[in-house]
């Protein structure tokens, strides 16, 4: 069974309030900050507390520990950028030409990840020890291969379920990598590799999809 986004995110308990809410969100984005700013290993719980302005007693009613504020981070993060991707979750864009589809998609998860710096250097700084921040990731993956599938199976293709999804599977990982792995290199650099994974998925589809009409080359 695939783990739910709320117990991936690692909190205790959920707020119910929108005062509670407002408070979680303060603590979030303190907690972003000096992690950001002093590193996660030198950030404590009280320093987030304090920086937040509520009592230390608040923060560990819905936070056990430092892992789990960064675990509900990287959800947060997760959960917006499928946010914004939820856009594409629309019967219309069934029909438009694959170019102008990846390009959409391509773009909004570029733009998240730029807009976002921040969440990459603290991520980076841990996935080799936090396994939680990937299976975070994961839960949100497979939201959007969902998504995706959906989307591809209303193009009217004739093909399988299994291949919409093994179709979802490939552009979500790839495309979600290469944009990840490029947020590394050279600020001069990454358009070019931006516009080569749009070349890149462009082709894969095409291949499944050959009548399909685009005409534009990216």
């Amino acid at each position: 069974m695939t783990e739910s986004p709320s117990a991936a995110g690692g909190m205790r308990r959920k707020p119910r309030q929108a005062r509670s809410q407002e408070r979680v969100n303060r603590i979030l984005d303190v907690a972003e900050e000096l992690f950001i700013t002093q590193g996660y290993a030198a950030t404590t719980t009280n320093a987030i507390a304090s920086g937040a302005k509520v009592p230390i007693g608040s923060l560990y009613q819905f936070f056990p520990d430092k892992s789990a504020i960064m675990q509900a981070l990287a959800l947060r993060h997760e959960e917006n950028i499928h946010q914004k991707l939820a856009v594409l979750d629309n019967p219309e864009l069934a029909n438009l030409p694959l170019d102008v589809l990846v390009e959409q998609m391509i773009d909004i998860t570029a733009l998240h990840f730029s807009d976002n710096p921040g969440y990459y250097a603290i991520f980076m700084a841990l996935q080799g020890s936090m396994p939680e921040l990937q299976a975070v990731g994961e839960v949100m993956d497979n939201q959007l291969m969902q998504d995706v599938a959906s989307l591809l199976a209303k193009r009217a293709a004739g093909l399988e379920t299994i291949d919409y999804e093994a179709i979802a599977f490939i552009l979500v990982k790839a495309i979600g990598t290469l944009l990840w792995l490029s947020l590394s290199q050279e600020k001069t650099f990454q358009p070019r590799l931006l516009a080569e994974t749009k070349r890149l998925a462009l082709s894969y589809l095409q291949s499944y999809f050959p009548s399909d009409g685009s005409n534009a080359t990216l």
